[in-house]
């Protein structure tokens, strides 16, 4: 096999891997090392991880997609795929092998009338926002501003509008997918109810990376306008009376409000809870009165906004965070006990650094979007858990990393006897049965999913579904 390097639109040397006839060629733009641009391209958002891939590419159009899948199976090459690359253990990431990034696909198409939206895997969830507000539509979606739309959606995807629209993958109608196909080709499908049905409900919470490489989703979208939305924090020593208060509140108060708690490290010492409501500042205040009775809040706001400054103000929380970190997540299906609670506070009065906390969001109970639906009519299984659980630590420099991860490990292990699974967007590589944590019965059904869209097992990581 020859290689000739020819400058690219972008004035970046393009790698062209010419061989036999029959061979296929890669498109769109390439990266690779030697690239001034090389080290930018990449880099995950978590910098625990740093890997060196053969080749990057950054595809423009869907032929590209296909022209790296079949050029990665002819040269027995390891593939990525990569969207926003915010995968926690740093899964779209790869040494010696083909990363095939989909970010510069980011058309959104929209249309009011229908409620639909039709939106190209690259997108980041701040244009989705963007560009469906500017029509008055919402997508129930996650928090932080640069994560993709593809790996998010693929795995649930939960946000402040989960409760009443329910998961971001609740409301997709279809996607388009590259997948292997024969021995050393490629091609696209179009997923949706009525063909590859069985791939749709796969799409659906059994993650990002294990059938194919997703192009373009279609969602169906909700009316917004403004929205309220609230901040209560309070001094470390409430969280006794605190923590228990929201667990019992978050999933009984109507299902048009969605809220969060966060238990910062006591080196902080500080605990925050957050919401928003689809209704006014007036009937928010009322809502959150169990909250505002819960030790002494120190600082309280409420305000209506418009839904997309709301998208901002949540998004606040996600900037600035340190560069390397461990996250584990885990279900809570009732309130925590009096020890579980005790077990969050002795955790984090020992936490590694400052940076340590444990959020929580609410899921479930009082007519959710999210419990309405059975756990198998979709890949997503946790649909009766009333909360989520994030436990992370966060670092910067390269000698921190053991004490945090073991830290991260030590304290899931405590809660486990109060807390169930895991959110297979928050993987954990130290979850030995992996599988149940994510899919609990769900799982056998992903696997024939998996057999028969990609026997060969192309699309394959650390954590992805396996064939057998």
């Amino acid at each position: 096999m020859g290689k000739t390097y020819a400058l690219n639109e972008d004035g970046e040397n393009e790698l062209v891997l010419k061989r036999k006839k029959l061979g296929t060629q890669l498109t769109g733009r390439i990266v690779i090392p030697g690239n001034p641009t090389y080290n930018a391209a990449r880099m995950e958002y978590n910098r625990r991880f740093s890997k060196f891939p053969r080749v990057i590419v950054f595809c423009r159009r869907k032929q590209d997609v296909i022209n790296a899948v079949k050029w990665a199976r002819e040269h027995g090459v390891r593939l990525r795929a990569r969207s926003g690359r915010h995968s926690y253990e740093g899964f779209s990431a790869v040494n010696g092998g083909i990363i095939i990034d989909v970010s510069e696909m980011n058309k959104i198409q929209v249309n009011r009338k229908n409620r639909i939206a039709r939106i190209q895997t690259g997108n980041p969830l701040a244009r989705v926002y963007q560009k469906l507000w500017n029509k008055r539509l919402a997508l129930p979606a996650g928090t932080a501003p640069d994560v993709g739309v593809a790996g998010l959606t693929l795995g649930g995807g939960i946000g402040l509008l989960t409760r009443k629209y329910g998961l971001t993958c609740d409301n997709l109608k279809q996607v388009e997918m590259v997948v292997a196909s024969g021995q050393q080709s490629a091609k696209s499908i179009v997923v949706n109810k009525n063909k590859h049905s069985d791939l749709l409900w796969a799409s659906k919470g059994g993650g990002g990376g294990s059938f194919g490489i997703a192009t373009s989703y279609t969602f169906g979208v909700q009316p917004i306008q403004n929205v309220s939305i609230y901040s209560i924090t309070w001094k470390w020593r409430d969280l006794e009376k605190v923590f228990p208060t929201w667990q019992r509140w978050a999933p009984s108060v109507t299902n048009r409000l969605t809220s969060t708690i966060e238990v910062a490290a006591k080196e902080v010492g500080t605990i925050l809870s957050t919401g928003q409501l689809l209704g006014s500042a007036e009937e928010l205040r009322q809502l959150i009165k169990p909250l505002l009775q819960a030790g002494t809040p120190v600082k309280v706001m409420v305000r209506t906004v418009s839904f997309i400054e709301a998208t901002q103000f949540f998004a606040e929380s996600d900037l600035n965070l340190e560069p390397k970190f461990k996250i584990s997540g885990a279900y809570g299906y009732k309130p925590l006990p009096r020890a579980g609670v005790q077990i969050i506070r002795d955790s984090l009065a020992h936490a590694p650094n400052k940076h340590s906390t444990v959020w929580c969001q609410s899921l479930g109970g009082a007519g959710s979007a999210v419990s309405r639906i059975s756990p198998t009519a979709t890949a997503y299984p946790h649909r009766k858990a009333e909360t989520i659980y994030e436990l992370s630590a966060r670092w910067r420099n390269e000698n921190e990393g053991q004490k945090n991860i073991k830290w991260v490990k030590r304290f899931r292990k405590a809660l486990r006897p109060f807390v169930i699974g895991d959110y297979v967007n928050f993987p954990d590589l130290q979850i030995k049965n992996w599988p149940r944590a994510y899919y609990s019965v769900n799982f056998p059904r992903l696997k024939r999913v998996k057999r028969k869209y990609d026997p060969h097992n192309v699309f394959r990581f650390a954590q992805s579904i396996p064939v057998k």
